[in-house]
């Protein structure tokens, strides 16, 4: 396409943004204007998509990081008769899949994006599981896989697992959402893994939402700065379609890792009253404005479309599609004896599982050791990725690899989740899944402190729209559950324990989602006392139940070891029969445990997680927040 018929699809998609954005009154027009060249060669010369299949792997993939230029997305699959004007025209209206930020409503929207700064870490997931599928499947491939200099810095690159012929992913992104630390351990991860097929394109309007940008509009800062990363990087004129052309052309033939097109730009580029001024930013136009501009536009562009390239060869649609069901068929159980910590039955399940789900990867923050996911790296290495100590990006790429078909399943301690908790509440948005594995949580870690203690994941996790949270005791419970929790769509965690504690179920035990488990009273007075507990101090409950068994108390125990959902039918029952309601837990009082069966039973006595923790023993600390078997038993025999 050469530059005069871009020149008029450029104006084609101000007139649509204007009058999108200025008939619902919102939609960030002046960021989508300076991105409307970068776009604009993008799409209708060097991305390869069929947007009537986006699920198929041969297709490029787009993501929108700087989410509030939707307006300029939905307006290029308008140019090119993806959608129509009247589709558009419902942009940000309540019916509308066109909504503000891109969701998984949008079917061409590869993220949920509009939380800035986390794009390029999905797509760097993106661009990790189709490389591996393309190696993986080589063989099916029209053309060879071959090998090519570097044309940025010419470098060769001797890459056995990076075809010619992967398709990449694009990720347009905002110079203020570079401030955002997400973005550089993407740029660290992406770089390290030599991503070649994956290109960030950076948009340096100078303005954020409402200042100047840290860079304030310096591009060659960009480019040190993603250099010193390892990228490929090229600074353009963003608005210059002959520089456009030639930096897309070496980003796309580069194939010596990723490669950032660094592009300065104007804010609000095409209308005077716009262009590089503060203050505009999700502001509208006077009428009197607006209409000059959109004839002006409309005039401009005529009657133009667009052609989005369909990729020339198409991969099978099998090796593509989104997971839909996880089919498990297990090999044996480890046998439990002795007592163990689940977080050793967690890594023990999941390399019982990986012989069977092939698409299951594991994703570790420096911790392979500690919570045993080592063993599944020695395994299945290939399928091993280790992400170093960056929570936000490891979340990320997840979303991105899930996206892509496969099952992810994070692993990291249980307080350090709590930094990618945005990235977390976004998933549903993108309809992701991913299973978290959080271990060494609360005060019964132990020596190592405080700081290390988990103790506010369940609030954390329970939170998260459509989120499943499980807490499992002993390494029955725990295996059985992650082979629930692989069959579940959307963010799954399971919170596991460092302690060894005792076995207490077996082989043939079942557990089910949304499920709890009964210790009936040891002594049959009417209205039991109802101890309600999960993983670590369930243990403590049933030596309390042991305990007041001698002193003629007869005390119920719930295993809630599924805290979301949670078993509404047995919790009320017992709320009815019994004397009171103990809840028990190893975590802060709020949004925990006894949060979530207050919901459900309405008044309870709460033990939680109540002083602030110290190093210690497990036992020394779980006696000073009063949530042992002794304080269990005080708690119940206090007057």
């Amino acid at each position: 396409m050469d530059d005069t018929a871009l020149t008029k699809i450029a104006s084609r998609l101000r007139y649509l943004i204007l009058k999108t954005t200025h008939t619902v009154g919102s939609g960030h027009p002046t960021t989508c204007f300076s991105s409307v060249e970068l776009a604009a060669m993008l799409f209708f010369k060097y991305l390869r998509l069929d947007p009537a299949h986006p699920e198929r792997l041969s297709n490029d993939r787009v993501i929108f990081s700087k989410g509030h230029a939707s307006a300029l997305l939905y307006s290029l699959y308008t140019v090119a008769g993806v959608l129509t004007e009247k589709e558009l025209s419902g942009y940000r209206t309540f019916k509308s899949p066109l909504e503000g930020h891109p969701t998984f409503r949008f079917p061409l929207a590869n993220a949920a994006t509009g939380s800035l700064g986390q794009g390029l870490s999905i797509g760097a997931g993106y661009a990790w599981g189709l490389r591996r599928k393309f190696t993986v499947h080589s063989s099916q491939l029209s053309d060879p896989i071959t090998h090519h200099p570097s044309p940025i810095t010419n470098s060769t690159y001797d890459a056995t697992l990076v075809p010619f012929s992967i398709p990449r992913v694009f990720v347009l992104m905002g110079d203020g959402e570079l401030a955002e630390g997400s973005n550089w351990e993407a740029a660290a991860w992406a770089s390290h893994q030599k991503l070649s097929n994956l290109i960030a394109i950076v948009d340096v309007n100078r303005f954020g939402q409402s200042e100047e940008t840290m860079e304030a509009g310096n591009s060659e800062s960009f480019r040190a700065k993603f250099e010193a990363f390892g990228w490929g990087a090229i600074v353009v004129d963003g608005h210059d379609w002959g520089q456009l052309d030639a930096a897309y052309e070496k980003a796309v033939t580069y194939h010596s890792g990723p490669v950032a097109i660094i592009a300065k730009t104007v804010k609000g580029k095409g209308i005077p009253v716009w262009e590089d001024k503060n203050g505009w930013h999700n502001k509208m136009l006077s009428l009197e404005e607006f209409e000059k501009w959109l004839d002006y536009f409309k005039k401009e562009s005529g009657d133009v479309k667009g052609v989005i390239q369909k990729p020339e060869m198409v991969m099978s649609d099998g090796l593509g599609v989104m997971r839909k069901n996880t089919k498990i068929n297990p090999l044996p159980i480890t046998n439990y004896q002795s007592p163990t910590a689940t977080k050793l039955a967690f890594g023990n399940a999941l390399v019982r599982l990986g012989e069977t789900i092939e698409n299951l990867l594991v994703l570790d923050a420096d911790v392979s050791n500690s919570v045993h996911t080592d063993m599944f790296a020695k395994s299945y290495p290939k399928r091993f990725l280790p992400m170093h100590i960056a929570e936000q990006n490891m979340t990320g790429v997840a979303l991105g690899l899930s996206k892509m078909g496969y099952l992810p399943v994070i692993n990291t301690f249980g307080a350090f989740l709590t930094r990618a908790h945005d990235q977390l509440r976004m998933m549903p948005l993108s309809d992701g899944t991913v299973i978290v594995h959080g271990s060494y949580v609360g005060v019964s870690l132990g020596r190592d402190g405080p700081s290390q203690m988990g103790l506010e994941d369940i609030v954390l996790f329970r939170s998260i729209y459509g989120s499943t949270v499980l807490y499992p005791s002993d390494p029955y419970q725990t295996e059985k559950l992650v082979e629930e929790a692989l069959k579940l769509h959307g963010v799954v965690y399971v919170r596991t324990t460092r302690e060894p504690t005792p076995v207490i179920y077996d082989e043939k035990t079942k557990f089910h989602i949304g499920g709890s488990y009964v210790f009936e009273p040891r002594t049959t007075n009417h209205e039991p006392i109802t101890i309600i507990a999960a993983g670590i101090t369930l243990h403590e409950a049933l030596k309390a139940q042991q305990e007041l068994a001698k002193k003629k108390i007869s005390v119920r125990v719930i295993d809630c070891y599924s805290i979301k959902p949670i078993d509404e039918k047995t919790l009320q029952k017992a709320a009815n029969d019994s004397k009171a309601i103990i809840v028990v837990e190893d975590h802060y009082p709020e949004g925990g445990l006894g949060d979530a069966v207050r919901s459900v039973v309405g008044k309870i006595h709460h033990l939680a997680v109540t002083k602030l923790p110290r190093s210690g023993s497990a036992a020394e600390l779980l006696h000073e927040q009063g949530i042992d078997a002794e304080g269990i038993v005080r708690c119940i025999m206090r007057p």
